[in-house]
């Protein structure tokens, strides 16, 4: 008798850790712990993650959609190229720290273990998640059998060519999985494989050349270092320096994740139609800036539809184009836009802004005249911090529902 108690007990034991692991449908989106976290993004290209609290009425409100959209990208993808995956940030404070967490339900998306958007802010339901998961996978690479299928690229981009045995090869993976990480970009890929390959300029595969035009001539090639083909992290390094969007355009609808970069903006507004002065303001900064890109964000803005920001400045259409530095606190004009001619007058105006002199400036008057009495200026409030992500705001609003 006491062995038959014992024999149960042991029994009932066993089926109680197997229903701990057992999940009869094995459905919804995975759960993310710290000690799962690295081997599901090194298993998958694409993951997107909900951080979500129970206690949150928006992130229960999105919990039935968004496991209904991880079970349809799992149909989408049964090779497991991407899913959809949760934390439960009252149970996971590290990666909720680690990812800097301050409201729910919160989507960040990661591809190839590095993060491309630190909150997606698309519509909530099935189908626009499937959609947009869709969309990432697209491959950007574009085969090629003869080189003439290259076309010349626009003005200021970039064609990166990669010449391969086939796509088996290590080094066509790592190619494939750097052009797949990277974002804000001006290259176009291509890759050629087998005899349209060894066909190549340099006789040699792998390689890749990067090749930059001007009015369809050539102005600029480069061969990656062979020994940055096998290494991601090397690869990555060097394209991201090639194609790395210096500049790009401020829209509403882009606003709110510039702002999120937290960098400073250098603003050009321009008049609609007006291409001289966006490639005289873009002139100056590669040849002058290149190197204050990870401290200021360089933009272009259509000062039509950005008058509200040039009213502050005291300024309207009729004065465009126009340069000024929104800090997320003040406001400051450049003096007078054909000065970027002048070598270094717009890298000063910006090393000001790091200095405090700006500031001090607009406050006290110029540095020189500090012996005067003046009466202080105040420089125009920050406008575009209005477009900022509030971390007050839900992500998920009951209507988007």
């Amino acid at each position: 008798m006491v062995n038959l108690l014992k024999s149960k007990r042991h029994i009932f034991a066993v089926l109680s850790v197997l229903c701990m692991f057992y999940n009869p449908t094995d459905s919804g989106a995975v759960e993310l712990t710290e000690v799962n976290f690295e081997q599901i993004m090194s298993g998958h290209e694409l993951v997107m993650i909900n951080f979500y609290a129970d206690w949150c009425r928006f992130s229960n409100l999105l919990r039935p959609i968004y496991d209904d959209a991880a079970d349809a990208i799992a149909k989408e993808f049964p090779d497991g190229k991407a899913i959809l995956a949760k934390v439960d940030c009252d149970q996971q404070p590290a990666l909720q720290s680690k990812f800097q967490i301050t409201k729910y339900p919160t989507l960040k998306l990661m591809r190839n273990g590095k993060l491309i958007k630190k909150e997606f802010r698309g519509h909530r339901s099935v189908e626009a998640f499937t959609e947009f998961i869709k969309k990432q996978l697209e491959d950007p690479i574009k085969d090629f059998k003869n080189v003439s299928d290259i076309q010349l690229t626009e003005l200021d981009q970039t064609s990166v060519i990669g010449y391969f045995d086939s796509r088996d090869q290590p080094e066509y993976q790592i190619y494939r999985r750097v052009v797949t990480t990277m974002q804000q970009h001006k290259c176009q890929f291509y890759a050629g494989f087998g005899e349209s390959a060894r066909n190549n300029e340099t006789g040699e595969t792998p390689t890749i050349i990067a090749r930059s035009y001007n009015d369809g001539q050539v102005v600029d090639e480069q061969t990656v270092n062979r020994s940055k083909l096998s290494d991601f992290d090397q690869l990555f390094g060097w394209m991201i320096a090639l194609c790395s969007r210096l500049i790009r355009e401020i829209t509403f609808e882009n606003a709110e994740e510039l702002t999120e970069e937290g960098l400073p903006f250098l603003i050009l507004f321009y008049k609609d139609g007006d291409r001289e002065s966006i490639k005289k303001f873009t002139d100056v900064i590669q040849k002058e800036l290149t190197s204050e890109q990870e401290k200021i964000t360089f933009l272009t803005a259509d000062g039509n539809k950005f008058a509200h920001p040039l009213h502050h400045l005291g300024k309207g259409e009729d004065d465009l184009p126009v340069i000024a530095i929104d800090s997320f606190k003040h406001m400051y004009l450049f003096p007078k836009f054909e000065d970027i001619q002048i070598e270094g007058k717009l890298k000063s105006f910006i090393m000001d802004l790091y200095s405090g002199k700006l500031h001090r400036e607009f406050h006290y008057g110029p540095d020189s005249d500090k012996g005067k009495e003046e009466q202080p200026t105040k420089p125009p409030e920050s406008t575009f911090k209005k477009l900022a992500p509030s971390k007050n705001r839900y992500t998920l609003l009951k209507d988007e529902l």
